[in-house]
């Protein structure tokens, strides 16, 4: 039981990964926008907070799923049989 279980965790990883490849594309596809928009608005004092509050929302949507990973891949690991 423990060897299928530690199975279903490792493709879970695997599946995991690649999920936050395409986390990582969405986040500079979400960037790009933003930039724009704060290069087109003349880099007012407004556009630049809106833009660093946006910014930093999607980097954390891209930076706490790595930190995850590495925590539950760290803890499959401890638990995988010898």
């Amino acid at each position: 039981m423990s060897a299928s279980l530690h199975m279903l965790l490792a493709a879970l990883l695997k599946v995991g990964g690649i999920a936050l490849v395409f986390n990582e594309v969405r986040g500079l596809v979400l960037a790009a926008p933003v930039l724009y928009g704060m290069w087109t608005s003349g880099g007012s004092i407004m556009a630049i907070w809106l833009g660093i509050c946006a910014l930093g929302g999607i980097a954390l949507s891209v930076i706490v799923p790595i930190f995850a990973y590495k925590k539950l891949d760290k803890f499959v690991k401890a638990k995988a049989p010898a």
